[in-house]
């Protein structure tokens, strides 16, 4: 089975959050070390938001390890970009889309004011992949959805409420799965352990994938660890899908783990 993890990071700069491990540089070969361990072939690395908008440490390591890692980038979002970078972001070697974090007031407010249509039109235009971290901030999609229907964009974490844990986290999820029905719109499974207060194999989490199963499907979400975050083992992260729930079978987790993801992003599998 084809194993992909949809989100990690690599860093050699800046200050990782405070929930992210707190070292000052986490490397290419640090990661694949940690992937062949666990049984991981291939993952998606998104840069940082502490290493600002470059893309440069994400594309080399694509380079070094073309058939394991992919990226998708940045752009500043306060600068709008002609069609021609979007026509031509997905020709970068190693680059498969785009992916962008809403965490602060300026970035919020470039999220609600419209500022952002010059990226949701090109994105559209071009069919380029979108991921976005944008807890509490789900209504914004609706409107992205409903205004560019043809956009392809995926919910990093669920949209999970930010720092909490259990039911709390999970206080959005009725309005996600309300946004189900946009095809083009697909969620990934990342850093589930951290929104738990219990130990593996986080039960109560399972209720809350099953309602994420039943809606979305397993072609239209994708399993990941944001490693440098996880509170559980490496291990822990991808076998509470791969063990612990019962109702998924074989060919359910052979999309989860990696097929639906490859599918999505055009990576050649």
């Amino acid at each position: 089975m084809l194993i992909v993890d949809s989100q990690v990071h690599i860093w050699n700069q800046g200050t990782p959050n405070p929930w992210h491990r707190q070292i000052s540089s986490y490397t290419v070969d640090d990661l694949i070390e940690e992937m062949d361990a666990t049984g991981i072939n291939r993952a998606i690395i998104v840069p940082p938001m502490w290493m600002g908008n470059s893309n440069v440490l994400a594309l080399k390591a694509a380079k070094a390890f073309p058939e394991r890692l992919a990226v998708l980038g940045r752009l500043d979002l306060d600068k709008p970009v002609s069609d021609s970078i979007f026509e031509n972001w997905n020709k970068q070697s190693g680059m498969l889309g785009l992916r962008f974090t809403f965490s602060t007031e300026h970035e919020y407010s470039l999220l609600t004011d419209g500022s952002l249509e010059w990226l949701w039109k090109g994105a559209e235009k071009f069919q380029i992949p979108v991921m976005l971290m944008i807890s509490g901030y789900l209504q914004e999609v609706e409107k992205i959805i409903n205004n560019h229907p043809g956009i392809k964009i995926c919910i990093d974490h669920l949209g999970l409420v930010r720092n909490a844990v259990d039911e709390a986290a999970f206080e959005d999820l009725s309005y996600l799965i309300s946004l189900s029905t946009n095809k083009n719109l697909v969620v990934k499974l990342t850093s589930l352990p951290c929104y738990s207060s219990k130990p593996y194999p986080y039960y109560e989490l399972h209720p809350y994938i099953r309602q994420i199963y039943d809606t979305f499907g397993p072609s239209r979400m994708f399993w990941g660890s944001d490693i440098t975050r996880l509170t559980s083992s490496y291990k822990e992260c991808l076998t509470l899908i791969t063990e612990e729930l019962p109702w998924l079978s074989e060919s359910d987790k052979e999309l989860i783990l990696g097929g639906a993801i490859c599918n999505w992003l055009g990576w050649e599998i």
